[in-house]
C-alpha cells in the first residue's frame, strides 16, 4: 500500500448552533480581517433570521454518518472524525481526540472542491496549527480538489434537470443556467486556479446536460459563472458579477427563467439558503423572473463514493478519475500554492507525493 492511514477526518468550515454563538462565531470568522462592527452584525441578521444556528454541522454529521455506513460496508476500515476551523467541533479538540483515540496518520476531506487561499491553503494552515496545540498530534495529509471528479460532477446535472421542472413549462426552453460560488478577492483569484477550476466545472456540467436535457433546435443551452457573498471594502475588488446583478441584466435581456446552480458548494450552508434562497430568489420576485434554485450534492451517494475513491488513490493507488481536459489535481501542493501576496509562508501539512499531477492549484 502507497500511504497506511488509520483515520479520515472531515474538515469544514464550522458555523453557529444557537443565537447566543453567533457573534462569538463571526469574531472568530473575521479576527484579523480588519472587518467593521457593523458589517459583522449585518452578515449576523443572516443566521439570526435562521433562529441563529446554521444548517452546516448537522449536513456535515449527516456526511459523516453516510461516509461511516459506505466504509463498513465497503472498505477501507477507518473511522471517520469531523473537525471545523471557526466553530463547534474545533480541529484541536478533535485531534485531541484522535490522538486520545490511538490515531497516528490520518487523511483529511475539506468540504471545499476548488482551490483558493481560503478554500485549500488555509485550511492547511488550520490544520497545521491545530497540530501544533496539541501534543502528539496525528500527522495529516490533506486529500486533492476534487472540482471535476464524477462524484461531484455528476450529481449536478441531476439537480439541474429536477430545477427546470419546477420552473413553468412555457420558460423552461429558454431558462438559463445561472452557476454560483463565493466571490474572492482579486488578487486571491491571480494566484490560484480558483476561477478557471469553476469555468470547467460548468463546462462540463453543461455538456453532460446537453446530452441529457437538449434544447429544442439542437441550440446550446445559455450559462454564465456569478458569484455570492462578497465581503471585505468596497474599495478592495472581488470577482464579479454579482448574483443578484446578473439576474437583473437577464431580466433586461428578456430571458423568460432561470436555474441557479450553487455549484460551488457541496451543501445547503448559509450562503446558499440566504445569499441564494432569500436574497437572490427576492430579486426575482421583485423583477418578475422565474426562479428555481437546484439543489447540492449534500449525501448523495456518488459524492460520498467519490471520498471514499480520494482516499484509495491516496492509501492503495488507486486510479485517480476526473471529468474535462485538466486531469486530476496534485496530491502534494507546492510551497507557493495559493499564496496570497503579502502573506508570510507559514508551515503547512506536508502531502504525501502519492502521484505527480499538474501543478496549478
Amino acid at each position: 500500500m502507497a500511504n497506511q492511514y488509520d483515520a479520515i477526518l472531515l474538515v469544514s468550515f464550522g458555523g453557529p448552533e444557537a443565537p447566543d454563538e453567533v457573534i462569538p462565531f463571526m469574531e472568530n470568522v473575521t479576527r484579523g480581517r480588519d472587518v467593521p462592527r457593523e458589517r459583522l452584525e449585518e452578515v449576523s441578521q443572516h443566521y439570526f433570521e435562521f433562529d441563529g444556528r446554521s444548517p452546516i454541522n448537522d449536513q456535515n454529521r449527516a456526511l459523516k454518518a453516510e461516509l461511516e455506513k459506505l466504509l463498513e460496508a465497503e472498505g477501507p476500515a477507518l473511522p471517520v472524525y469531523f473537525g471545523n476551523r471557526n466553530w463547534a467541533p474545533m480541529l484541536p479538540d478533535t485531534l485531541t481526540q484522535m490522538r486520545d483515540d490511538g490515531v497516528e496518520r490520518a487523511i483529511c476531506f475539506v468540504t471545499s472542491a476548488y482551490s483558493s487561499y481560503s478554500g485549500c491553503r488555509q485550511y492547511r494552515e488550520n490544520l497545521a496549527e491545530a497540530r501544533a496545540q496539541v501534543d502528539n498530534a496525528p500527522e495529516l495529509d490533506k486529500l486533492r480538489v476534487y472540482y471535476n471528479h464524477p462524484g461531484f460532477i455528476e450529481p449536478q446535472v441531476d439537480l439541474i434537470e429536477a430545477a427546470l421542472e419546477q420552473l413553468p413549462a412555457d420558460t423552461r426552453d429558454g431558462a438559463h443556467i445561472v452557476f454560483t460560488t463565493h466571490s474572492i478577492p482579486r488578487t486571491m483569484a491571480r494566484h490560484c486556479d480558483y476561477e478557471a477550476q469553476h469555468y470547467e466545472a460548468c463546462r462540463i456540467v453543461m455538456e453532460l446536460l446537453a446530452g441529457r436535457a437538449p434544447v429544442p433546435g439542437d441550440t446550446e443551452r445559455p450559462w454564465q459563472l456569478v458569484f455570492n457573498s462578497r465581503s471585505g471594502p468596497e474599495f478592495v475588488p472581488w470577482l464579479e458579477p454579482d448574483v443578484n446583478d446578473h439576474l437583473e441584466a437577464l431580466k433586461e435581456q428578456g430571458v423568460p427563467g432561470v436555474v441557479n446552480v450553487p455549484i460551488g458548494f457541496i451543501s445547503d450552508h448559509m450562503e446558499v439558503i440566504y445569499d441564494l434562497d432569500v436574497e437572490a430568489k427576492d430579486t426575482c420576485e421583485r423583477i418578475g423572473l422565474p426562479f428555481a434554485r437546484a439543489g447540492t450534492v449534500g449525501t448523495d451517494p456518488r459524492f460520498v463514493q467519490m471520498i471514499r475513491e480520494l482516499v484509495l488513490e491516496r492509501s492503495e493507488d488507486a486510479p485517480a478519475r476526473a471529468l474535462g481536459t485538466r486531469g486530476p489535481n496534485h496530491d502534494a501542493c507546492p510551497t507557493d500554492c495559493c499564496f496570497t501576496p503579502g502573506q508570510e509562508l507559514r508551515d503547512v501539512v506536508a502531502a504525501a507525493p502519492a502521484r505527480t499531477r499538474p501543478s496549478g492549484s
